[in-house]
């Protein structure tokens, strides 16, 4: 795969050398070799080069306790294919709390599905639906070939869905984070929401004492490392969608020997902090609606000629008087959050269209019902709002003061309209927070395997983070995808073909490859 490389210094070392050897100077300067008259210099060490793609490996021999869910699961997806079977079962790995290092039980929540015995472990965002949901869900989308070839594995992250969950952040606390006002900007509105999420957080630590710094990516990564011990293979395939690209990095620098074929379908940017993160998120969420927008303008949109201009009346409305809903009332934090949420999946953005102008209309039960996961438990899972907040609070080492989130929510407010006021509160989140002990390694080896990174070009939830991470990896090949939503295997057939010929095959792919939307 091309990537640049400086070769100057190396040019001009023989050079170099020759005067350093022909000038006065200290009797203890470097010995140099002669052979036959001829001053021999040794050559610079080189860095090492990429591994070369992994074999499969054999299938796993494990001893996991797998037993038949397959009608949980078609209960949470709403249906199943014909012939299609799922098996669940708990991973029992170390929590390694700070207070008791490499001590405690975290018990991990599994789900399996495909007949291939080779196991390909597949893993969501940690503030989207649990992983063992999502890895169904894809397992419904793969081709026939990856699933024969493969045993999708998904994985609840630490404080999510079934895996030792963080059900602790009491209702009011969560409908006032989530439906926080949109537009706030000034330091004492921001205060109050600094008051709730301090709240939050006094409620975990009481429910959840020591665990409460154990739920985040690096102890993740050894979930996986004990997930791959238990499910005897030598090396772990994995697909990381989003923010769990950067869990799949953090196993890949901790456990570099572990390493098999990954996938980043999406990635966090790994070249700038929190808060450039954050901007950019804002940033592209504006572009993705701007796509959505024009979509359903091409489509007849029931929200008329200027979408954006309706959502943001309604955004402005539901501030000052909330809409009815069967839970609790929709305001304008519950709206910007709905939006966020479905323009994740362009499949859905009809449906989106269809809640917003209900909600202009004067109902907000469609809204809420798009953001109640937030919110509210699903079935057997806890609300996601509760791990997001903890996990990522315990993954980053930024804390923001209450004057900087007040300068930032007004600049991003005014840049960002729709979506730079929820960006800005969740540099809110963690400033009460305890710095964590371990900060996150970045993804700099070099001698890892080919690496797959796959950009969408209208991420509501990264922005260039995937392109970022492709360039900062020294191993990582780019892949563009020209559609919108948040994660491209599954979605475009491009994309999935190109994923599945790696996986299957060890064909990777060229680097900068482009997809059509």
């Amino acid at each position: 795969m091309p990537r640049t490389t400086h070769r100057v210094g190396v040019a001009l070392l023989p050079l170099l050398l020759v005067i350093a050897a022909c000038s006065a100077g200290p009797s203890e300067r470097p010995a140099v070799a002669y052979h036959d008259g001829e001053q021999q210099v040794v050559p610079a060490p080189q860095p090492p080069k990429p591994a070369p793609v992994p074999p499969l490996g054999s299938p796993s021999d494990d001893s996991l306790n797998w037993e038949d869910c397959t009608e949980q699961t078609r209960g949470e997806l709403g249906g199943l294919p014909t012939g299609m079977t799922f098996s669940c079962a708990r991973l029992l790995s170390t929590l390694d709390a700070p207070e008791s290092p490499e001590r405690g039980t975290a018990r991990i929540a599994l789900i399996r599905a495909g007949s291939g015995h080779v196991p390909l472990v597949v893993l969501g965002d940690v503030g989207g639906e649990p992983g063992t949901t999502y890895a169904a869900r894809l397992a419904t989308q793969l081709p026939p070939e990856l699933r024969n070839t493969f045993d999708i594995i998904g994985m609840d992250r630490r404080g999510t869905g079934e895996s030792d969950p963080a059900d602790c952040v009491p209702p009011a606390q969560r409908d006032a984070i989530v439906g926080f006002d949109p537009r706030a900007t000034d330091r004492t509105a921001l205060d109050r929401l600094l008051e709730s999420v301090l709240q939050a957080s006094q409620e975990c630590l009481l429910d959840l004492d020591e665990r409460l710094q154990a739920y985040d990516t690096w102890r993740a990564a050894s979930d996986l490392e004990e997930l791959r011990l238990e499910l005897g293979v030598p090396r772990l395939h994995a697909i990381g969608r989003g923010e769990a690209a950067r869990l799949l990095t953090t196993f890949a620098e901790r456990f570099p020997g572990s390493v098999g074929r990954l996938v980043l379908d999406g990635a966090p940017d790994p070249t700038r902090d929190s808060i450039g993160q954050v901007e950019s998120q804002a940033q592209s969420a504006e572009q993705t609606f701007d796509t959505f927008a024009a979509d359903c303008v091409s489509r007849g949109c029931p929200l008329g000629p200027d979408p954006r201009k309706a959502v943001s009346e309604l955004v402005e409305r539901t501030r000052a008087t909330p809409l009815p809903a069967p839970r609790s009332p929709v305001n304008g934090g519950r709206v910007v959050q709905a939006i966020l949420l479905g323009l994740s999946d362009r499949a859905t953005w009809p449906a989106l269209a269809e809640a917003l102008t209900a909600a202009d209309h004067g109902d907000g039960a469609k809204l809420a019902a798009i953001s109640a996961p937030l919110v509210a438990p699903q079935g057997v899972n806890p609300p996601w709002l509760d791990g997001d907040l903890i996990t990522s609070c315990n993954d980053t080492t930024l804390r923001v003061p209450p004057q900087r989130s007040s300068e930032l929510a007004l600049d991003w407010v005014n840049r960002f309209p729709l979506f730079g006021g929820a960006a800005a509160q969740r540099m809110v989140w963690c400033g009460s927070w305890p710095v964590p002990q371990q900060p996150l390694p970045s993804p700099r080896r070099p001698d890892l395997p080919p690496i797959p990174v796959i950009s969408t070009a209208n991420d509501p939830l990264l922005g260039m983070g995937s392109d970022h991470m492709a360039e900062q990896m020294p191993t990582g090949v780019l892949l563009r995808w020209q559609g919108a939503g948040h994660g491209a295997v599954g979605r475009s057939p491009c994309v999935t073909e190109a994923v599945s010929r790696f996986l299957v095959e060890g064909t990777v792919p060229t680097d900068g490859m482009v997809c059509p939307g």
